[in-house]
């Protein structure tokens, strides 16, 4: 792999883990249409290695808080709303695992994170202040000190949901989270502090096949030189920050309605070049 390979990766890794249109999705798309080959997997772990220190940077304030007190609210609802995840990845790993090899059903997964993404913004809109006088007021809006472990399941949900490619984990949450009526600025957050238990499950599970040398002789490794890593690595964090507070200043004021046109173009594009034109699928 060159390094212009790897910082391809890299930036495909930063952006599009934090955005929501779906990190494995996209990496699907760059090996079917620029022949990318497939990471080895000591480079897919630095890349995922890279992602969680962008989060780290940007949710440092955040994840201090909760370090200096543990036993907290958000730190349950957090382990709660992991526990689908976990539980949807070890009952159907191979299932999992064949999804993400065929990638049959890229196209409608991404129209799945289309769907979860309007719907969300639909109904949160409808809940906005001034909108009709029933409507929820700011302060009605769910925080870490009023939502509950329900939310934090059903957003868990939605994250499990998330696991095929296609299926934006980002947006997924986020969406989950809209749905439950979590303020936009702090669904935002919740996503990507659920993102930390996810992307250390993965680097957890990376590293033992690494160590595995047995299992090791199975996997697919194509060469990858230091420098290449280097550049992989320190380029998903350097997008993945940008990413990270580029969605935080977009939830806060925008719309997800952008993404959704994006993620439902490409799905469509996707399903259009499987069942009729097959160049790249």
């Amino acid at each position: 792999m060159s390094i212009i390979e790897a910082v391809i990766l890299g930036i495909i890794q930063g952006l599009t883990e934090f955005l929501p249109v779906s990190s494995s999705g996209h990496l699907a798309l760059s090996q079917k249409i620029i022949k990318i080959e497939e990471p080895s997997l000591f480079f897919d772990t630095m890349l995922h290695a890279g992602t969680l220190t962008a989060v780290f940077a940007v949710l440092w304030k955040d994840i201090w808080e909760i370090l200096k007190r543990p036993f907290q609210k958000l730190t349950l609802y957090l382990i709660i709303a992991t526990i689908p995840a976990v539980i949807t990845a070890l009952v159907f790993k191979d299932s999992i695992e064949n999804i993400f090899i065929s990638a049959r059903f890229l196209g409608w997964c991404f129209l799945i994170t289309t769907v979860l993404l309007i719907t969300a913004e639909v109904i949160s809109r409808r809940a906005s202040p001034g909108k009709s006088p029933t409507v929820k007021k700011p302060e009605d809006l769910k925080t870490a000190q009023s939502m509950n472990w329900l939310d934090a399941l059903i957003i868990g949900v939605f994250q499990a949901l998330a696991i095929p490619p296609g299926v934006s984990r980002s947006g997924a949450t986020i969406s989950g989270a809209l749905l439950r009526g979590l303020d936009r600025d702090f669904a935002a957050r919740f996503s990507f502090l659920m993102s930390i238990p996810a992307i250390l499950g993965a680097l957890v599970l990376q590293v033992k096949e690494l160590a595995d040398t047995s299992k090791l002789a199975e996997i697919p490794q194509s060469a990858v030189s230091a420098p290449a890593v280097i550049a992989g690595t320190l380029t998903a964090a350097a997008v993945g920050f940008f990413a990270v507070r580029f969605m935080l200043k977009i939830i806060r004021e925008k719309s997800l309605y952008g993404f959704a046109v994006y993620t439902g173009v490409l799905g469509a594009l996707v399903l259009f070049d499987q069942f009729v034109t097959r160049m790249f699928f």
